[in-house]
């Protein structure tokens, strides 16, 4: 009932025209399913689009340089899902003929790809009838069923997979996901949830109990800490500096400033750790970016070069970046913002 109430809503009113529907293409199926992780549709139309524009193949991608592949990412943040999916892009190249595999084990040991994710390309693409459990099907499976306790804790969440298993019908299986996903997206919102317009109201207990706005259970409330840094933009001509991060951790492989604690005087800094003379400028306001566990302050320091060392052009980790013809590279969401303000 569940099921064929939930099709019908989708034939009138789910979304159907997505760029990654027009075909059953496992590979641009994948990189949606990445892209749409923490993130919003709207939001990943347009990056979709420009890296399927540059990257329309896994083997393009596999062959494709990871400055590039960041730097298409750019402002769409968790930049470790980008790093992963040019791994696994080469993963697939090397262990399965450049094919995106349609054996579910295999999938599950490509790199940024859990259960959930593995099952909707897997039911997009090849038509395998597979649960899947991303935030909006919890969403509306705990409603549903009246699941009290936070879907995070492994208890409830395999109590939801079960669920999910139990409801996803043999036939039309990826209408029903998207339907899912869509109800979930549009309808059963986190707040503030349209029951109205709910085309499987009558069958949900929350309701029922009137318990909707209680239903999931939220979790453990977390206090983010804040971290305070200073990024030093220094400038010679129309170029600034920028130092590569390491691989992984923060920002892992994007290019950002040259970062210090605050109590250090950024002249020393520049100067022991670069071989460059500069001249500190007054520090510009102080520029807030909030992670998924801590807050990062950041205040930025303008700076003029005096005198600079060759080595810096023999680093491969650093480059003056050109402001007025910028490269290919990936960078962070709020030193993309003060790159733009410097230019």
């Amino acid at each position: 009932m569940f099921s064929s109430q939930l099709l019908k809503w989708y034939d009138r009113h789910g979304r159907k025209n997505l760029p990654w529907q027009r075909e059953s293409d496992p590979y641009k199926i994948w990189v949606s399913e990445i892209m749409l992780q923490q993130t919003q549709v709207a939001t990943v139309i347009p990056y979709f689009e420009r890296f399927i524009k540059r990257f329309p193949t896994i083997s393009e991608l596999a062959a494709g340089d990871i400055d590039e592949v960041l730097h298409l990412w750019t402002g769409l943040g968790y930049y470790a899902r980008a790093r992963n999916l040019h791994r696994a892009a080469r993963e697939i190249c090397s262990q399965h003929e450049g094919s995106f595999p349609s054996e579910v084990e295999k999938v599950y040991q490509l790199p940024g790809i859990g259960r959930s994710t593995a099952h909707a390309i897997l039911t997009f693409a090849f038509g395998q009838k597979l649960p899947i459990l991303d935030g909006n099907v919890k969403r509306v499976l705990t409603r549903q069923h009246r699941v009290h306790g936070w879907p995070g804790e492994k208890r409830i969440e395999e109590r939801l997979w079960k669920i999910a298993s139990n409801m996803t019908p043999a036939e039309r299986t990826a209408d029903y996901t998207q339907a899912i996903m869509d109800l979930g997206a549009t309808v059963c919102l986190r707040r503030r949830p349209l029951c109205g317009g709910c085309p499987v109201a009558n069958t949900c207990l929350a309701k029922k109990h009137n318990e909707q706005d209680r239903l999931p259970t939220p979790g453990p409330r977390r206090h983010k800490p804040i971290r305070s840094v200073s990024m030093v933009m220094v400038q010679k001509d129309h170029s600034v500096l920028l130092e590569q991060r390491p691989p992984s951790g923060i920002w892992g492989g994007l290019w950002s400033f040259p970062e210090l604690e605050p109590a250090i005087d950024p002249s020393l800094y520049m100067s022991t750790r670069f071989g460059l003379a500069i001249d500190a400028g007054k520090k510009w306001a102080t520029l807030r970016h909030s992670f998924t566990h801590f807050h990062l302050d950041i205040t930025p320091i303008p700076a003029t070069l005096r005198k600079a060392d060759n080595r810096i052009m023999e680093n491969p980790g650093l480059v003056w970046y050109n402001l007025t013809e910028p490269d290919a590279r990936g960078l962070a969401a709020p030193v993309k913002k003060l790159l733009d303000k410097l230019g």
